[in-house]
């Protein structure tokens, strides 16, 4: 029997967080500067939901909480059409944590 594609993790089962290997890219981690890591300041940042290119205008901050130490904090970007949406996704799941009007540079 063939192995199916797509079946396995690219990762060993269990494998455990490492951290950043740099502090630039641990304190950037901890400050979820926005504008940091995306060039181009505001004016670049779009919405994350699928297929939306408009401005976003909200920061949704998350964790998942089986896989992200409780300080980490990812970002998804919602223009003002789908931060109810967006936020939802993550809340029913339990992993938001932040949402914050992202404020022009």
């Amino acid at each position: 029997m063939c192995p199916v594609a797509g079946r396995l993790p690219p990762w060993s089962p269990g494998a455990p967080y490492t951290e950043p290997a740099t502090p630039k890219c641990r304190d950037a981690l901890a400050a979820c500067d926005t504008s940091a890591v995306v060039a181009g300041g505001s004016d670049a940042l779009t919405c994350s939901a699928k297929g939306c290119r408009e401005r976003a205008t909200w920061a949704l901050r998350w964790n998942n909480p089986k896989l992200h130490p409780p300080e980490r904090r990812k970002t998804w970007l919602a223009c003002e059409a789908h931060r109810a949406h967006l936020s939802e996704f993550l809340d029913t799941r339990g992993f938001l944590r932040e949402t914050e009007p992202l404020h022009p540079s």
